[in-house]
């Protein structure tokens, strides 16, 4: 499993890795990738488009594919904290 690929930017040698760990285990072993970016977007994570092109070929060829739309539960749980601190009386 790969949460949130695009969350931070990567040297060219750890993308350089990711996409050799991408190759290796398609049509082997199954992968899990989450991101908060759609492919398009992609180009930011790799050092080439082509590079980013073959690495979504070969993760969407026999995906599924599961988009998530809503508020960030992190974000909700953030919030209720922030709300439940203000509501407390100070010491």
């Amino acid at each position: 499993m790969i949460d949130d690929i695009s969350y931070v930017r990567r040297s060219e040698l750890e993308t350089s890795v990711l996409f050799e760990l991408i190759c290796h285990r398609y049509e082997r072993r199954s992968l899990l990738v989450t991101s908060n970016q759609p492919f398009r977007e992609w180009d930011e994570i790799f050092p080439s488009g082509s590079m980013t092109v073959a690495a979504v070929d070969r993760l969407v060829h026999h995906c599924h594919i599961v988009g998530i739309k809503g508020e960030s539960y992190r974000q909700k749980a953030a919030a209720a904290r922030v709300s439940s601190d203000a509501a407390e009386p100070p010491m």
